[in-house]
């Protein structure tokens, strides 16, 4: 018998595939294009050209009335080309403001109604917007239908019918009578309820289960997770009564309970050559605004990130 022979051990083991040679790209076939590219420099030109527009058409203005709240009365503010820089810049002109109208009256009547305006925005949007987020009672939806349809009723076709109320319940040519109709704006109420809604429910479920009754879990946790959504209240309350010239012009009668707008404009009508004057009380009300919205835009800018969980 002859016996077969022992096989190699290289030859029972199994060929291994060739490795594969990295393809070529082929001539005339564009690269893809990588991720975080730079933009071409036509493309960043023209971005940058929109942003200058756009400052040039929400700074212009402001500035063309700091200007020329700083000239004196010797510098032409109607030459072509405009000058922004005085020449001989004076705070003359504001003196001149606070010598003919008791501007810093008027604007202290302006901070009672914008600060009532604003507290009054605050808590009742918010009591109401978590009322119809988290709260479960009859007639919730016709409520917050009746919110939406406030928002499309234009308020000079009710301001007549606001005066006659006011006059009832003796509150014309007050300050009361100037914040009342815009204590709660409907606005405000369907902010609060979005941002109310967009917690989650683990949260307050845990404190429920803690014994929490709604009080507590209104202020204690959903509150403080919309921080956010309260300084844009504030802030749209504030500019809302501190710009409102229409309604306290009705209302008010008394000179000693004038607000900052209507007291500007006495400069408008008696000295109307005057335009220095005009912006300089243009000035001194848009500041009090500026210095709101650079103590709050911290949290203005917050609506992104509003109801998250923190850990």
């Amino acid at each position: 018998m002859s016996t077969a022979a022992p096989r190699h051990p290289a030859a029972t083991t199994a060929r291994q595939p060739p490795a594969t040679a990295p393809r070529r790209r082929k001539a005339g076939t564009p690269r893809r294009r990588r991720a975080g590219r730079r933009p071409q420099w036509w493309r960043l030109l023209l971005r940058y050209l929109l942003l200058l527009a756009v400052l040039a058409l929400t700074i212009g203005p402001f500035l063309w009335q700091l200007s020329t709240s700083l000239k004196g009365p010797g510098e032409d503010i109607y030459r072509y080309p405009p000058s922004l820089v005085p020449h001989h810049a004076t705070l003359g002109n504001y003196a001149d403001v606070a010598r003919i109208i008791p501007v810093w009256d008027f604007a202290l009547n302006s901070l009672k109604v914008a600060l009532a305006n604003v507290l009054t925005n605050c808590v009742g949007a918010a009591l109401a917007g978590y009322a119809l987020a988290r709260l479960r009672f009859r007639g919730r939806r016709a409520a917050l239908v009746v919110f939406l349809m406030a928002m499309l009723v234009p308020v000079e076709s009710i301001m007549i019918a606001q005066f006659v109320t006011m006059r009832e319940l003796q509150l014309n040519n007050t300050l009361v009578g100037v914040v009342l109709p815009g204590c709660i704006g409907a606005m405000n109420v369907l902010l609060m309820r979005n941002a109310f809604s967009r917690l989650p429910y683990e949260v307050e479920e845990a404190a429920f289960v803690d014994g929490a009754n709604a009080w507590q879990r209104f202020v204690r946790i959903a509150l403080p997770s919309v921080r956010g959504t309260l300084a844009v209240v504030a802030i749209f309350a504030f500019m809302g009564a501190w710009d409102d010239f229409l309604w306290p012009l009705i209302v008010l009668s008394d000179q000693s309970k004038f607000t900052l707008t209507i007291g500007l404009n006495f400069l408008h009508g008696t000295f109307a050559d005057n335009q220095r004057l005009v912006a300089a009380g243009t000035v001194i009300a848009v500041l009090p605004l500026l210095v709101l919205f650079a103590c709050l835009q911290r949290y203005f800018f917050r609506g992104v990130g509003e109801g998250a969980v923190k850990g």
